[in-house]
This record gives C-alpha cells, sequence and structure tokens, in this order.
C-alpha cells in the first residue's frame, strides 16, 4: 500500500514537471525577445554623450544611460543659412562724413596736442586710440601717435608702428584729424591722457561717431607683415573646407578663476581657481550656482560644441580655436574634440619658424587671431570681452557676417538637464534661445550697449529691406528675424514653467529690441563689473 501511494506521489510530480518546463521555456523566450527589442530602441553604449557620469558623495563613477544623444553625422553643414545671416544684404556699412562735418584746416588750433597712453591688451588699446582721435576732433588738436601699453598683464614691447601701418593711419584720416609722430610734440601746449579707453561717451553726434567707424574699420590696419601672416592662416583654413567657425574660447585659469564659477573638477578645481582667486584680495565670494544661472559664466568646451552641433553644425565642419592656455588642457578640449574633430588654432596650422617673428608679443599674436576669427564665415564668442565686442561691431558693419553669442542665461538649464532630453528637443530648444544672439540686422536696438559692438549709426539700410521686414507676418514682428516657416522650433516654454524666483539683482536685459527679445540674455560680459576699476591687474588680465 505505501509502494502504492509512493508511485502514485511519483507519477504526480512527474506531470506538473511536464506541464511547468513548457512554460518556464516560453516566459524565458519572451523575456529574451523583450531584452532584444530594448536592445533596438537604446542608443549605443559606446557613444560619448550616451554614457553619463555621475559622481557620488564618495567621487567614485556610475555609468547610467540618458535619453540624451548626439547624432554621430548629420547636421546641416551645407545649409545656406548656417553661413549668412537672412537679412544682410538688406544692410550695409556706412561712415562717410557729411556736408556739415567742418574741414579739418577751419578746427585745428595749431600748437594744441593730445598725445594718450592705451592701457590693457591689443583691442582694448584699439578701442582708446578710436576714441582718442574723435577726443582729438572734439578738443581741435592733433594727435600725436598713441603710445601703446608696454607694462601691463600681457607685457608686450610692441610700439604703434609695429602692429598697425602708422603712414595709413595718418594719410587715411587727413581729413578729419591731424596727426604727427612724437618728435613734434610741444610738450607745453600738450594735453597728455593715460590709460585712455572708453572715456568718450557711448552717445556722441552722428559725424563723430561716423567718425569713430572710419578709425576702427578703415584707419586701423595692421601692418604687412601681421596681414600677411593672418592671411596665410586664413588661406590655410579655405584650403580645409568651403567654410570655417571660429571659436574666442576664454577657457583661461585666470578668467574661470574671476568668474567664480564651478565646472564640476572636484575639490582639484577648487583649490586650484580659488588660489588664483586670492591674487584679489577685495573680489567678493560668488555663489557658483547663481553665477551660472544669472549666465555669467563661460560656456565649457563641450558645452559650445553641442550648441553648434544643435544649431546644425556638421560634425565635418573646421573650428579655428583662438584661446590661450585652456583650463585642464586636452582633457577639457576632448569632449569638443569629439563633437568637431577637426579642431585647429595658429600653433597647428603654421610651422614653428614662420610664427617665431611673432610668438614673442602677445599683441602681435593676438593680431593673428583677430584676422582669422574677423575672415571666418561663422564667429562664435563664448565671453563679452573687448575682442568679442569689436569683431561683432566689424562683422557687423562689412555685412552682418553670422557672430554667434550663447545666451547662456537660457542654455544653462538645458545643459543642466539634457540627460533626461532627446537630441531633438534639445537641439529644437538651443535654436530657440538662440533667437537675437546669431549676428542679424537688427538685433540690438540702436544706441545700446557698447558702440564698438553695436555701430548702428554707421550701418545703412537698403530700401528694399523695410518693405521685406513688412511682409513678415505679424506674429514675429518686424524685427524678429527668425524664419517662420522654421517648423523644428518649439515654443519656449520655459519662463512660463519656471519654478525659480527671479533674482532680485537681475541684469538689465532691454539692449534687444522688442518683447519678444526682452527674455534673451547673456550677460557674460565682464567689462562693466564695478570691481574692474578698483583692480588694475584685474583690469589688465580681462581686456583682451
Amino acid at each position: 500500500m505505501a509502494i502504492h501511494r509512493r508511485r502514485h506521489h511519483h507519477h504526480n510530480t512527474h506531470n506538473r514537471f511536464r506541464y511547468l518546463i513548457p512554460a518556464i521555456s516560453v516566459i524565458s523566450a519572451a523575456i529574451l525577445i523583450l531584452y532584444g527589442f530594448i536592445s533596438l530602441l537604446a542608443p549605443s553604449p559606446d557613444h560619448p554623450h550616451h554614457l553619463v557620469r555621475r559622481k557620488t558623495s564618495d567621487d567614485d563613477s556610475l555609468l547610467v544611460h540618458s535619453l540624451f544623444k548626439v547624432p554621430i553625422s548629420g547636421g546641416m553643414g551645407n545649409d545656406r543659412s548656417l553661413w549668412n545671416t537672412r537679412m544682410s544684404k538688406f544692410y550695409f556699412g556706412c561712415s562717410n562724413a557729411s556736408n556739415k562735418f567742418p574741414k579739418v584746416e577751419t578746427v585745428t588750433y595749431p600748437n594744441r596736442y593730445l598725445l594718450i597712453a592705451t592701457s590693457g591688451g591689443l583691442n582694448q588699446q584699439r578701442t582708446g586710440i578710436t576714441d582718442a582721435v574723435v577726443a582729438a576732433r572734439i578738443l581741435n588738436a592733433t594727435l600725436v601717435v598713441p603710445k601703446l601699453d608696454q607694462k601691463s598683464f600681457w607685457k608686450d614691447a610692441s610700439t604703434f608702428s609695429e602692429i598697425f601701418d602708422v603712414e595709413w593711419f595718418i594719410s587715411h584720416l587727413s581729413r578729419d584729424v591731424k596727426i604727427r609722430v612724437l618728435p613734434v610734440l610741444l610738450k607745453k601746449h600738450a594735453v597728455q591722457l593715460s590709460k585712455f579707453d572708453y572715456r568718450l561717451s557711448n552717445k556722441l553726434e552722428t559725424d563723430l561717431q561716423k567718425l569713430r567707424c572710419r578709425v576702427n574699420y578703415h584707419a586701423l590696419r595692421f601692418t604687412d607683415p601681421i596681414n600677411k601672416m593672418g592671411q596665410k592662416l586664413v588661406n590655410q583654413m579655405r584650403k580645409m573646407g568651403k567654410h570655417y567657425v571660429a571659436l574666442h574660447l576664454r577657457f583661461e585659469p585666470d578668467m574661470l578663476a574671476f568668474s567664480g564659477c564651478y565646472y564640476g573638477g572636484g575639490e582639484k578645481e577648487r583649490k586650484e581657481l580659488g588660489k588664483i582667486r586670492k591674487r584679489w584680495k577685495t573680489l567678493h565670494s560668488n555663489n557658483p550656482d547663481k553665477e551660472r544661472r544669472q549666465g555669467r559664466c563661460p560656456l565649457t568646451p563641450e558645452e559650445v560644441g553641442l550648441m553648434l552641433r544643435a544649431l546644425g553644425y556638421s560634425k565635418d565642419v573646421h573650428l579655428y580655436v583662438a584661446s590661450g592656455e585652456v583650463y585642464g588642457g586636452d582633457d577639457t578640449l576632448a569632449p569638443l574634440r569629439a563633437l568637431f574633430p577637426n579642431i585647429h588654432s595658429k600653433d597647428t596650422i603654421a610651422p614653428k619658424e614662420e610664427l617665431e617673428p611673432f610668438s614673442a608679443f602677445s599683441s602681435r599674436m593676438a593680431a593673428l587671431d583677430f584676422i582669422v576669427c574677423d575672415e571666418s564665415d561663422v564667429f562664435v564668442t563664448n565671453n563679452n570681452g573687448n575682442m568679442a565686442k569689436i569683431l561683432a561691431g566689424r562683422r557687423r558693419y562689412f555685412g552682418h557676417k553670422p557672430t554667434i553669442r550663447p545666451n547662456a542665461k537660457k542654455l544653462y538649464r538645458l545643459f543642466l538637464n539634457r540627460e533626461n532630453t532627446t537630441w531633438e528637443e534639445f537641439s529644437s530648444r538651443v535654436r530657440t534661445h538662440q533667437r537675437g544672439f546669431m549676428g542679424e540686422p537688427k538685433e540690438v536696438r540702436p544706441g545700446r550697449g557698447e558702440f564698438h559692438e553695436n555701430p548702428a549709426t554707421c550701418i545703412c539700410e537698403d530700401p528694399e529691406a523695410k518693405s521685406k521686414l513688412e511682409s513678415l507676418p505679424r506674429k514675429f514682428g518686424k524685427n524678429n528675424l527668425i524664419d517662420p516657416t522654421d517648423e523644428s522650433l518649439v515654443p519656449d516654454q520655459d519662463t512660463e514653467n519656471e519654478s525659480e524666483p527671479l533674482d532680485q539683482d537681475q541684469d538689465e536685459d532691454d539692449d534687444l529690441i522688442g518683447p519678444q527679445f526682452q527674455h534673451l540674455v547673456n550677460d557674460t560680459s565682464l567689462d562693466d563689473d564695478p570691481l574692474i576699476s578698483e583692480l588694475p591687474e584685474l583690469e589688465e588680465l580681462l581686456s583682451d
């Protein structure tokens, strides 16, 4: 009897297993199929912008999957709109004097001279020279060829005639201001001004503003050796492709230390940049998050690259980087290089022996970068320093060539939350946020901003421009020059859904035309900081 029960139990167990095995097989097969399907949908695990490195409290790292994936190829590198501003053909530079502007002979007093000493780097000195010419005209004085700053942070012993073509400078302005070389100076009748930069009002009468333009855009011409070397660099970039983008990166340790921003480098970064900040004893402590939130921090090289890719510039575009020592060196540049492998600088495209006559002089090396950036199809600035402002104004004057200024205040949140965003949504948001920051005509209201950056008095409008603007749909506004047919742009809802309180010390952002531009701010400018005037060394550092 016991034997029978054991046999019956064994028979039942066998039956249960017989039915269980196929069920397990079916479930296993379903799991494998589901896993395979998920694998097909998931981005490639070896993509550099798919694996996100999140830091733990122990500073260990954990790789996690993200929605964010930059396309390996793609972009719109040949799209004409990337290389030209839409309305540029309707505007042109105009700086000739009016018939009411008196001849120089009738207004210049004999034995009255103005001598100025410039300060800062090449581009700050350029603004000082420009304003000195206008000041001499206002004072009815003869201008003595300006003295360049040879003692500041930049440590460049170059004279005016070693950087600028002095004969051209004198002859081109001969109808506006008398200019003499130093030996003719009669000291008892001279007015001498040192550290002459930004001494004149931003708003002057029309003929004086146009004189500023004649000086800055026509009379200040680099010497032949500088021009020839600069043109060699431009030609090298042109040989590599039909177009190139120039990037003024400004990601040097001193700049980052001053900004008070934090870039995720842990205690090492805090110690290194903190040590540099101690050089300026009166520099107040900043809240890194607040600085970043307000758009006062330069973008990282990777963020600049992501912005450009999102705007449509393809991976094969050639990038010319004008920069000093990049904080973090090659490691910092590696993410940018992954996005744009074709990165160049004057040191990589010119033989060392050709650069040798210039390499010991910071202003002459800066002049070479200036030429390559000026001649570029697209210029990208990562700050609002002097070089960025002068080039932005110059490119407006000579045809409104695209000049991209990151809307850092808006882009901050995109970069912060990009792991949870698809590339399509990210790129659409970038294009939306960059409206009004691409170098289009009339992005900035005339009279707002510095004149060297926005020389509105010297930009004339073709009669066709007005009718063309008026033909745009009313809802886009006459001054909003974004293509209304671009369906890839999603509405900018960030301002509607912001949960962060507005800072009480929010910066002015009314330089842009009309309410459609009021939400666009990029306050990476360090030139107007009240601290700078109190810190001479800091002023020199930032006066590129």
